[in-house]
């Protein structure tokens, strides 16, 4: 074979992986990455990281909004989920956060607005970027956000969310009204890991839902 036509390749290159990524260049639905963080969370937003309502109010909610859904004006009341505007602060400082959610975009941009007044949330996606599946299906295609896979988890209540990269997500409990759930404190130990050893995520992500112990304890000062 002719040198010029040889290609080397390092071991941990993911050719699929980066083919992948150039094929959907014109259509990902995030920007190129323009920071120093190189991994990217995507969070699901209601029952992961709020759980809202529309009237009559709920006894107990933190903040309401009122969006127009298809022409008309809606009163909605949110619960935050205990301990998510320190999951936020936290792992803003060492990645790349997506909102990803199959909510509609009047709605859930009030909705993040006043969620995260600081901007820790990089970007947001919102239903019209889900594949719909069926009625009232919809999937979050992590392929399409031209992020490199191996560098991608994404939490979500809703299993049929990410059916399309399972080994990419960590499930979460759904949340509505308990004020003494403590998911996000968990993940927040996960993520502040010191997680430089893995240079696939999805592999600590595994070793996270295997019940490893050492992935679930603070990091060692």
């Amino acid at each position: 074979m002719s040198p010029r036509l040889q290609l080397e390749f390092k071991d941990d290159v993911d050719l699929p992986n980066i083919l992948a990524l150039r094929e959907e260049n014109g259509t990902r639905l995030l920007p190129p990455l323009a920071s120093y963080k190189t991994r990217t969370i995507v969070l699901d937003l209601d029952e992961t990281l709020v759980h809202s309502c529309p009237d009559p109010p709920p006894k107990t909610y933190d903040f309401m909004i009122k969006p127009s859904i298809y022409g008309l004006r809606m009163n909605f009341y949110v619960l935050k989920r205990p301990g998510v505007d320190e999951f936020l602060e936290a792992i803003s400082k060492k990645y790349e956060v997506v909102v990803f959610t199959a909510g509609l975009e009047p709605y859930a941009s009030l909705l993040l607005d006043i969620l995260d007044p600081k901007g820790l949330i990089s970007h947001r996606l919102y239903r019209d970027s889900c594949k719909q599946l069926g009625q009232g299906r919809f999937i979050k295609d992590l392929s399409k956000i031209g992020r490199d896979l191996k560098q991608v988890v994404i939490v979500d209540d809703n299993p049929k969310s990410y059916t399309l990269q399972p080994a990419n997500a960590i499930p979460i409990k759904r949340f509505e009204d308990d004020i003494k759930d403590r998911e996000l404190e968990k993940l927040m130990v996960f993520f502040e890991r010191n997680l430089d050893g893995f240079k696939d995520m999805r592999d600590a992500v595994k070793k996270y839902l295997d019940g490893n112990d050492r992935m679930r304890q603070p990091p060692s000062l």
